[in-house]
């Protein structure tokens, strides 16, 4: 019985972050006019960079990230990998450039405020 309890919420809480598809779309829209504010190095994704990532997803939410043209890993991995790792959404990922998206509660949402990544 404890068991069906704890799947069931734990699919609950999949669905409440899994984003829809007009959500993501908006997302892809916004990011659209964003430049990649992390980049992703000849030393891959370390550390440093999953830190630096979560930084940015705090103050902006929606985050651009561009990796190097001889990396390791492709886009799609990468993006899972660090999407992964920080808690995000993964919104898009074209050629080597991947956008990730995580709700931050504690920014100011509202009518009439511009969105975290616009300021």
């Amino acid at each position: 019985m404890r068991n069906s309890l704890d799947e069931r919420a734990s699919k609950t809480i999949d669905r409440a972050m899994a984003m829809t598809g007009k959500e993501r779309a908006a997302l892809r829209a916004h990011a659209h006019h964003l430049s990649a504010t992390v980049h992703v190095g000849q030393h891959g994704l370390t550390r440093a960079l999953v830190h630096s990532l979560d930084d940015a997803l705090r103050t902006h939410e929606l985050v651009k990230v561009q990796l190097v043209k001889n990396a390791d890993v492709t886009a799609k991995q990468a993006a899972n990998e660090l999407a992964e790792a920080v808690k995000a959404e993964v919104v898009q990922v074209i050629g080597r450039t991947t956008t990730l998206y995580r709700h931050n509660p504690e920014l100011e949402h509202g009518k009439g405020t511009a969105p975290a990544w616009a300021k």
